[in-house]
């Protein structure tokens, strides 16, 4: 987790044993067209690194779309 630090985005290094890597990038605030207007939304980048011999790339984007779903509502995680 680079984001701590401000770095926006970047892409980890998988090391040797390892499987994947999540990349975490800062919180930025930016502007987004909404329903006509623009708005400021906070956004955060995130990217998964991982070793194709080890997991599906099916796999890792449906689990980056459930970590998205879970970041936009946490509630979600008490239902």
């Amino acid at each position: 987790n680079l984001g701590m630090f401000g770095v926006e985005e970047f892409m980890a290094v998988i090391n040797p044993g390892e499987g994947g890597i999540l990349a975490v990038g800062a919180i930025v605030d930016e502007c987004v067209p909404e329903n006509g207007q623009v708005t400021i939304q906070q956004r955060m980048r995130v990217t998964l690194c991982s070793d194709h011999r080890a997991f599906d790339g099916a796999d890792n984007a449906q689990f980056l779309a459930t970590l998205r779903a879970l970041l936009e509502q946490p509630m979600a995680l008490f239902a």
